[in-house]
């Protein structure tokens, strides 16, 4: 199964304080949009997601058909397939994707530790 790229989304309480700690640690802004609340940090291949007021943990995300650079792959596993996937094996989805529709879309579980996964499609 191809989840595509990593990334962790990381609840902050000072969206700005958070930037310039990690432009620190050599992190570029990739995306996102500092007045919305939100930045996507980038250092190489590595993703962090910055998120002030948006939720309230931390997040394991996964987008299906993008690289580290948000360029659409050839091929990947779409998150219905995905989703069709992790239901024969038995979890439990605590947001699903209708299978019937078609582009983007996202699912949401929960790791044995209750850590949040979002496999988040967006093409």
């Amino acid at each position: 199964m191809k989840l595509g790229v990593f990334s962790i989304s990381l609840s902050v309480k000072d969206i700005s304080t958070s930037k310039i700690f990690y432009e620190k640690l050599g992190f570029e802004v990739f995306g996102g949009a500092l007045e919305q609340n939100y930045l996507i940090m980038k250092n190489d291949n590595t993703l962090i997601g910055l998120f002030q007021d948006m939720f309230k943990n931390t997040i394991l995300t996964f987008n299906p058909g993008w690289d580290a650079n948000a360029n659409t792959l050839e091929t990947y596993d779409d998150v219905r397939v995905i989703q069709e996937k992790l239901l024969k094996e038995g979890l439990v989805l605590e947001n699903k994707v209708d299978k019937n529709s078609e582009g983007p879309g996202s699912i949401v579980l929960k790791d044995p530790d209750g850590n949040t996964i979002l496999i988040d499609q967006h093409i």
